[in-house]
């Protein structure tokens, strides 16, 4: 199972996210998403979330939380356990040349209308409304979601 960081950076009630548009080989390609990648070996997730986070925004994190871990099955690509966190802090200048993806601040509010995973529409919402740490599985069939259970419970997916 491979094992990811993602996190959520906030300034003015926007998140920095990242547009998967340069990568040919990607299963994310095309879709909105937080800034992450998959840790390294003898990595811990913190070590990962900070490097990553430099790597593909050039910005140094001094303020985050660890918010949740969750569990992707899927038909189509590997099993994957991704530690979610929040960051609100950070020191550094953007750096608008990302290997990954085209950088952006997007509204919080704006977030609704872009093209992402399913099962991130539903982390996201965890993060608006302060969810206690919380453990999130997910299962997909192909870019379909077909499972969402929140700390043992089965979500509506309508």
């Amino acid at each position: 199972m491979k094992e990811t960081t993602l996190c959520y950076i906030e300034q003015n009630h926007s998140y920095l996210l990242l547009h998967r548009i340069k990568k040919k080989e990607d299963e994310n390609r095309g879709k909105w998403i937080g800034i992450g990648g998959k840790l390294e070996p003898g990595e811990t997730p913190e070590d990962c979330l900070l490097r990553e986070v430099r790597e593909e925004t050039g910005l140094t994190l001094t303020r985050y939380r660890y918010r949740g871990k969750i569990f992707f099955e899927s038909d189509t690509y590997a099993a994957e356990l991704m530690h979610l966190y929040q960051a609100d802090a950070f020191v550094g200048e953007l750096n608008p040349d990302c290997r990954e993806g085209v950088l952006a601040w997007v509204k919080k509010e704006e977030t609704a209308s872009l093209p992402m995973w399913k099962g991130d529409r539903i982390f996201l919402d965890l993060l608006r409304t302060e969810e206690p740490f919380f453990r999130l599985s997910l299962r997909y069939r192909g870019e379909e979601l077909v499972e969402a259970v929140l700390n043992g419970k089965p979500l509506p997916l309508g």
